[in-house]
């Protein structure tokens, strides 16, 4: 599996960015793909989980109604609209796998990773 992270950048607070995650590699569509972050200095923490149809979501509770993920299994791309941007949101952006299918929050379970996308937000 590989994992290629995109659409980060620098955006005024309120505003919003979609970051992309171009998966590859063999029944890549049957993987559940999760949204990391990790801010300068801080552990890496856990955003958003999509399941392999699109079906199923789980969200951080601290972009729960700001940020939503989706995919398009055709272009075996995930995607993360965030909305409503806030400076606490700088971080890099990770987009992972767990080849066990998990869609778990502890960052320590995921086998593959993206290379990661910078989101910097001003206040």
């Amino acid at each position: 599996v590989q994992l290629q992270a995109s659409g980060g950048g620098l955006v005024q607070a309120g505003g919003s960015l979609r970051l992309s995650c171009a998966a590859s590699g063999r029944a890549i569509g049957r993987y559940p793909i999760t949204w990391f972050r990790q801010a300068p200095g801080k552990e890496r923490d856990f955003v958003a989980s999509i399941n392999w149809s699109g079906g199923d979501s789980y969200y951080a509770d601290s972009v729960k109604g700001r940020f939503t993920i989706s995919r398009d299994n055709a272009k075996n791309t995930v995607y993360l609209q965030m909305n409503r941007l806030k400076p606490e949101d700088t971080a890099v952006y990770y987009c992972a796998v767990d080849k066990g299918l998990g869609m778990a929050t502890n960052y320590e379970l995921y086998d593959y990773w993206g290379q990661g996308t910078l989101v910097t937000v001003s206040s």
